[in-house]
């Protein structure tokens, strides 16, 4: 049995990036852990979920956990930084050396021979992404220094969403003041991934993960990426989202 330490900035990351993963190794019989690091209190989202917005993440990812087959989910309880990193309390801006040290506690007490965390773009540069990279890099040096441990980081390739997000904004379907030329630089190229994890057999589990986030695919004044996701034909989204991505780190 191998043991596996995925490390997300946010509930509903795990659902967006290493659902079918998490969900094959542990069909697998392998013990997958999940830790998140913040309470996407600074989540968009509708009226209807906003004024208790940390507490109903949190019995989302709950949920989404126990969709998964993870068995064991740690939260961190850092404010969500939000898209400016100036939130207080933000993951982003807290003490790296004690999140890298909760993190390697983490690693050890599972005697964990797989951490995942993020790419060094941090997806779509979110600040709690970068600090997941951030940390994900120093928590595996250190397990390293004494022990073998296998890293990656999740990731996508750079260039079909670069270019469906210019499609996008060419027919007006960003917000006002958006510049496409954004995702440019985000996610990795794809000759630089390593591994692409086949998921589709496990598609139907990361769709209800997603869909236990309810309150990130509802939005009063916009439609929400989660919200179109969820609702793809079962073809489309296995194509769209039976391939999950990695970068080894040497």
């Amino acid at each position: 049995m191998t043991t596996l330490v995925f490390l997300h900035a946010h509930p509903d990351d795990e659902a967006l990036l290493t659902a079918g993963t998490m969900a094959r190794a542990a069909a697998e019989g392998h013990r997958v852990v999940l830790a998140v690091a913040t309470d996407g209190s600074a989540g968009l989202t509708s009226a209807d979920y906003r004024d208790d917005l940390a507490d109903v993440r949190a019995r989302e990812l709950q949920r989404s956990a126990e969709i998964l087959g993870t068995a064991r989910l740690e939260t961190w309880g850092y404010a969500d930084s939000g898209i400016g990193g100036d939130q207080p309390g933000g993951f982003a801006t807290g003490d790296l050396e004690a999140q890298v040290a909760r993190l390697v506690d983490l690693i050890e007490s599972e005697r964990a021979d797989v951490l995942v965390g993020y790419d060094s773009s941090g997806g779509y540069g979110h600040p709690d992404h970068l600090r997941v990279h951030e940390v994900g890099r120093e928590a595996a040096a250190q397990v390293r220094a004494h022990r073998a441990l296998r890293h990656f980081e999740a990731t996508l390739p750079r260039e079909p969403i670069a270019r469906a997000v210019r499609t996008a904004a060419s027919v007006r379907l960003t917000p006002p003041g958006f510049d496409p030329a954004e995702f440019d630089r985000a996610w990795t190229p794809g000759r630089d991934i390593t591994h692409r994890v086949d998921v589709r057999p496990y598609a139907e589990a990361k769709r209800a993960s997603m869909a236990a986030h309810a309150s990130q695919a509802a939005a009063d004044d916009s439609t929400r990426t989660l919200a179109v996701l969820t609702r793809l034909p079962g073809p489309a989204y296995r194509l769209l989202l039976g391939t999950e991505f990695y970068v080894a780190v040497p």
